[in-house]
């Protein structure tokens, strides 16, 4: 299972090196789920992109359906709020972030990001992550 934050699919969507890096590691029928923030956090990149004048507005409707499709299922924030609250107390770290990483972990998944501070936070709660691959 995967659990897949907001920023390794904005990778994958737009097809960048990291991106068909975490695309080819995702199995055919491996379940992938991610918070339901992920389709807030989705809109609000490809909005950047727009702003930016990097992308036009229908290229990046078109990447947040991918995005979106990417996920299997999105758990409820209120499944996981309270426990990501407390380890963001614990370890000085955004709540938002931390839906991801208690997803992974309640799961026995692998967090898959391209957020480096993220990846740091995986290794000091003791979650399966990926975040740099090489071919």
């Amino acid at each position: 299972m995967i659990v897949l934050d907001a920023c390794a699919a904005v990778e994958i969507v737009r097809e960048t090196v990291r991106g068909s890096a975490f695309r080819a590691l995702m199995l055919e029928g491996e379940e992938v789920i991610s918070s339901d923030l992920f389709q807030a956090e989705v809109r609000n990149a490809f909005w950047k992109y727009v702003h930016a004048g990097l992308l036009d507005e229908g290229l990046a409707s078109r990447y947040v359906e991918q995005a979106l499709a990417l996920v299997d299922e999105f758990c409820p924030l209120e499944e996981y709020g309270d426990e990501a609250f407390l380890e963001a107390a614990l370890r000085d770290h955004p709540v938002y972030d931390m839906l991801y990483i208690c997803a992974a972990r309640r799961h026995g998944a692998t967090l898959f990001t391209a957020d480096r501070g993220l990846v740091r936070m995986c290794e000091e709660a003791g979650v399966n992550c990926i975040c740099e691959v090489e071919f």
